[in-house]
């Protein structure tokens, strides 16, 4: 059974509060009386009323209800409390009023804030399947599927079926129903705040349980629904139980300023009304108090508060247009604080909310924050997905409402059911839940086929590969992000455009190293359940992954002569007038000085049929460089002889090539596999240790041909993860 009392932890009343806002600390419309559950109680125990006469206990649902939807048929709702009322009858709160007195506050909750019909309907019953004969086949025969699916929705997991993992499993549950229909999470997130309202019964370590659920679960979500009215409400009763000394300092503070004879925020409100008047604006200027836990957030920040610092104004017009035009109206006839001002309304949030943030600075240093948005955006910023009545009812035609946006699967929301489905205990789903609701700020990629990807602040590469591609994200071996190439560890920023770089071998494995970078459960859970279930690789990977890591290169040079140490061999061809280096390894070279030693610098390593020339060095020795090569220009600067140089015969020769590639396992092998199969031998090789998951490969190779090395370089970019290959650069040191 739900809970539990009306000795109640409300925070007692915040002066100024707006009007239709819900909070712990005012009426939520001035014209309607508090609402006296005891009276609600007691009418409910006289029974059902006559067949098509509405109950007097429904009377203030009712009048919310056709406050948002005037034409709404309301016999749903009178049989939904008659069945309600008869199963509940009998069983009692813990503060021993009647039990119907919750189903009927929640639904005026939820009636408050413009749910449609079918929610308060299910709303009303949400507690009869798991506390009352009444089964899920009744409720679906007397008030349809979409009721039964809503109800099925809330119910909670029996403890007695699933021990200590009811409650993971419960929210598990719920949140796959929300995946179908959010209006299921709407209904719940009434329900725990009629029972936090009414909490102050219970034992003090249970109030604690519950709040921190409260905190860490359903406040997230309700962040997420964009349901504000609720979310704020949420915080400032679990700030009450959780912080009770910080609490009755931030109520002390609310209080005293509430008491202060000037007020700067209804001064800047004033002027506010006088500059949209001149200008011909028609507008609703409002003061919107802060709750408890936004001051008290303030107060941490900016240390004393002024009186600016206890609200902000809001600006409500008909038209969106007419929100810019009040923007421009303040920032010309106030002084504005720039730093201050953000569009949500033409990139809303992905909670659906929308409005624009200024802030204006009074002469005394003061500085006001203001609020412009549409009455139909208030609406939404208050209420959420709530707000859009029922969201899987076809749209008309021509909504007269351009703003209304389909929440049925947000990208948070559809993260967060791909990775549980994942999860491989109650436990770990818990746990995990509570880390992904913790990351409070969303933001948009997008692919280069223009669509998008939305990722939680601080996603990498590796998140946005496993969002796009789920498992098949193991192949992954690399990404550009805005066009340049990028490590799979790179962080993201709202608005990048991401293309990921897959390998095409279907075997492809993870590494190891991206549980470090992935921030999404659905990437962490994916590798990790690739690791786990293969052990052996992982082990070798882990091994692999620590030798490239170390102080010293995975590969060390092959103990082999360096090319330019080999012996030179001298041979003057009869005839020419030429000298001719003939030796193992290299191309023949013809140079113009007869009885020289030629030898190729080991700076540019020349092949055929690269560009050459040639210097005359002590020992009456040519050096051959590529003429690109730095050595050249600065020999020339120092005054040595150029001899002309050209390529012989075509034979063997040498060549150092550099292949850059991000880490992945077994990179190495398939490296060096596809370059003998070109043929090549490995003189040497080096590979330096990875940084930013990027390592460089340098290897000195000896080719039958040097015709061969186009199809060496393309062989070598075609192994995955090596995203590029050249001669190595041309160095600075002279032959």
């Amino acid at each position: 059974m739900s809970a539990e009392a009306t000795n109640s932890v409300t925070p007692g009343p915040m002066p100024g509060a707006v009007s239709g806002q819900v909070t712990p600390t005012a009426p939520r419309r001035k014209a309607r009386p508090r609402i006296d559950l005891r009276r609600l109680g007691r009418a409910a125990l006289l029974g059902p009323t006559a067949r098509g006469r509405l109950p007097d206990a429904i009377s203030h649902v009712v009048e919310a209800h056709r406050a948002h939807h005037p034409d709404a048929d309301l016999e749903p709702l009178r049989h939904a409390y008659v069945l309600a009322e008869s199963s509940h009858r009998g069983q009692m709160r813990k503060s021993g009023e009647p039990y119907i007195t919750h189903p009927l506050a929640v639904t005026l909750i939820l009636a408050e804030l413009g749910a449609e019909t079918t929610t308060l309907t299910a709303s009303l019953l949400h507690d009869t399947v798991e506390d009352t004969d009444v089964t899920l086949d009744q409720v679906r025969d007397q008030f349809g599927e979409e009721v039964r699916y809503l109800v099925d929705g809330v119910t909670k997991l029996e403890k007695v079926d699933y021990g200590a993992a009811a409650e993971p499993e419960t929210f598990r549950k719920m949140l796959v129903a929300t995946g179908n229909d959010v209006r299921v999470m709407s209904i719940k997130l009434a329900d725990r705040l009629h029972n936090m309202r009414t909490l102050g019964v219970m034992r003090p370590e249970k109030q604690e349980r519950i709040a921190k659920v409260t905190r860490d679960v359903l406040i997230p979500l309700a962040e997420r629904l964009g349901v504000q009215a609720l979310k704020t409400e949420l915080e400032d009763l679990v700030f009450a139980i959780l912080h009770p000394e910080e609490y009755a300092q931030t109520r002390e503070l609310i209080v005293r300023n509430a008491a202060r004879a000037d007020d700067p925020l209804a001064e800047v409100a004033d002027e506010v009304r006088g500059v949209l008047r001149e200008a011909d604006i028609t507008a609703e200027v409002l003061i919107r108090p802060r709750h408890f836990v936004s001051a008290h957030r303030v107060s941490r920040k900016r240390g004393r508060l002024r009186g600016s610092d206890f609200g902000r104004v809001l600006v409500l017009v008909n038209e969106d247009a007419d929100c810019y035009g009040v923007l421009g109206e303040l920032h010309t006839c106030m002084k504005p604080v720039v730093s201050e001002f953000k569009d949500f309304i033409a990139v809303p949030k992905f909670n659906l909310y929308q409005s624009l943030h200024t802030a204006v600075a009074r002469e005394d240093g003061q500085v006001v924050e203001v609020l412009i948005r549409t009455h139909q955006m208030h609406k939404v910023a208050e209420a959420g997905v709530i707000a859009l009545g029922n969201p899987y009812a076809p749209a008309p035609e021509d909504p007269a409402d351009g703003e209304r946006v389909d929440p049925t699967r947000p990208g948070w929301l559809s993260r967060l059911l791909d990775w549980q489905e994942a999860a491989p205990d109650p436990d770990h789903f818990w746990s995990t839940l509570r880390e992904d609701l913790a990351q409070d700020r969303e933001i948009t990629v997008f692919r280069p086929d223009g669509g998008t990807l939305g990722l939680p602040e601080g996603a990498t590469c590796v998140d946005a590969a496993y969002a796009q591609y789920g498992e098949d994200a193991h192949a992954c071996i690399g990404a550009r992000v805005n066009g340049r190439l990028a490590t799979l560890s790179t962080v993201l920023k709202d608005g990048d455009t991401v293309q990921l770089l897959m390998g095409q071998d279907p075997a492809s494995e993870p590494s190891r190293e991206w549980l470090e970078h992935a921030h999404t459960p659905a990437a962490r859970i994916a590798i990790q359940r690739w690791l786990t279930a293969h052990p052996a690789q992982a082990e070798s990977q882990q091994q692999s992954e620590a030798r490239i890591a170390g102080d010293r290169p995975a590969l060390r040079p092959v103990d082999v002569p360096d090319p330019d140490a080999a012996p030179e061999q001298h041979a003057d061809r009869p005839g020419t007038g030429h000298v001719l280096a003939d030796r193992p390894g290299t191309g023949h070279v013809l140079a113009d000085l007869p009885g020289a030693t030629v030898r190729l610098a080991r700076c540019c390593t020349p092949v055929p049929p690269d560009e050459i020339t040639g210097f005359a060095v002590r020992g009456g020795a040519v050096t051959v460089h590529r003429v690109e090569c730095a050595a050249v220009a600065r020999m020339k600067d120092g005054g040595r002889a150029e001899v002309g140089v050209r390529w012989g015969e075509t034979g063997e020769c040498r060549v150092t090539l550099v292949a850059e590639s991000f880490v992945r396992p077994h990179l190495l092998a398939d490296l060096t596999e596809a370059m003998a199969s070109e043929g090549a031998e490995i003189v040497s090789a080096t590979v330096e240790p990875p940084t930013q998951q990027q390592v460089r490969h340098t290897y000195t190779v000896q080719l039958p041909d040097a015709g061969h090395l186009p199809a060496l370089m393309r062989a070598m970019r075609n192994v995955a993860g090596v995203y590029d290959v050249s001669r190595a650069q041309p160095q600075p040191q002279g032959g």
